[in-house]
């Protein structure tokens, strides 16, 4: 359970970066690094940061976010299932 609240969390969060970074993108100001994205979403927010991608039309065009983000959140669905 508590794994499920992490997730949730982290998830939360993801969706709020993908939002933060999508501004500061269209503001031309400091950017979250790609690689704290990524982090991020390996860690857990990558179910909050895919419908963050589509939502705020923000790294859409980069494939590995297009392919990788999906991946990564069909992984911590089968881990969480997988668990309970």
């Amino acid at each position: 359970m508590a794994l499920l609240y992490g997730i949730l969390m982290m998830s939360f969060i993801g969706f709020i970066l993908m939002g933060i970074d999508k501004r500061k993108a269209r503001k031309e100001q400091w950017r979250i690094p790609e690689k704290t994205l990524w982090l991020w979403a390996i860690i857990g927010g990558a179910p909050g940061m895919w419908p963050g991608m589509k939502a705020f039309h923000h790294k859409t065009k980069h494939k590995t976010f297009k392919f990788g983000l999906p991946i990564l959140t069909i992984m911590w669905l089968l881990l969480l299932i997988y668990l309970s």
